[in-house]
């Protein structure tokens, strides 16, 4: 099992330098513009609310763009991903826009050794994250273990519905994939990538699993974390099914027909008791 970290890491590595330089990641904004939030995080803003102030940690961060955009919003961010050339990039995004930004490779299963026990006020997961996690619980643990009374979980997802879509461009839509946690993962060989980029890719593979709205919520409610909040939306910030799809305004993406047929992500908060239930 532990051999997808191999995997996926070898994936990730691989493209971290073409997504840093893609439009879609917009890192000239952020270096043009102080003001500057990441499209995902713009989108969060009215459910996430006022957030400055907060020891928070963004979980699978990437190459750092929601992190900078959160640290904008005035919390003191963390940023941990397992990818080395994901955190090079995002590292050099925080210098060069002058954010104090700690950033910290290691798994997300690792992240309380690494970090500490109630050590933040916000954990942030954002859109595009648990899909490489085979274990959901664990990382509910985790997300328990790093609050600090009082704090919160904000997690912004693909909709498991969405994933479990086939992504045949043409035809009904057609449920393929597993909506539930498998023990087995979706194994895919595929050389592209989600943002614009002429870059070619020699690695190809990747480990994925999905998992239930239901069995997210049951590993939080299982570690005595409150559901604050939960919605669906019916849009995503990239082109999940090409072909299929069509832009928003917002940056967002949407089924072009009937959309309301299929929840496309959903945002789902909790918070961890001020004291420990009784």
């Amino acid at each position: 099992m532990d051999d997808y970290r191999t995997i996926n890491r070898a994936a990730w590595d691989e493209r971290a330098p073409a997504h840093a330089a893609s439009p879609d990641y917009a890192r000239s904004s952020f270096l043009e513009d102080a003001a500057f939030l990441s499209g995902v995080v713009r989108f969060d803003v009215p459910l996430l609310g006022d957030i400055a102030g907060l020891r928070g940690v963004h979980l699978q961060c990437h190459i750092g763009t929601d992190t900078l955009s959160l640290a904008r919003l005035g919390a003191k961010m963390t940023g941990l991903d397992f990818s080395g050339a994901s955190l090079d990039e995002a590292r050099g995004l925080a210098a060069a826009t002058g954010a104090e930004i700690e950033f910290v490779q290691a798994d997300v299963y690792d992240a309380v050794d690494l970090l500490g026990a109630g050590a933040f006020d916000l954990v942030y997961t954002g859109i595009g994250a648990l899909c490489w996690l085979p274990d959901i619980d664990r990382w509910a643990d985790v997300v328990a273990e790093l609050l600090a009374p009082g704090g919160r979980l904000f997690l912004r997802e693909g909709h498991p519905m969405l994933w479990a879509l086939s992504e045949a461009s043409e035809g009904p839509l057609a449920v393929e994939h597993p909506y539930f946690q498998t023990e087995a993962p979706l194994i895919e060989d595929d050389g592209g990538t989600y943002v614009q980029t002429d870059a070619e890719f020699e690695r190809t593979t990747t480990h994925s699993w999905n998992h239930g709205v239901g069995e997210v919520m049951t590993a939080l409610l299982a570690r005595d974390l409150q559901i604050t909040g939960f919605a669906e939306h019916d849009s995503v910030p990239w082109d999940a099914l090409p072909g299929r799809m069509e832009s928003l305004p917002t940056g967002e993406f949407r089924l072009a027909d009937r959309p309301w047929r299929v929840a496309h992500s959903y945002t789902l908060q909790a918070a961890k008791p001020s004291a420990p239930p009784s």
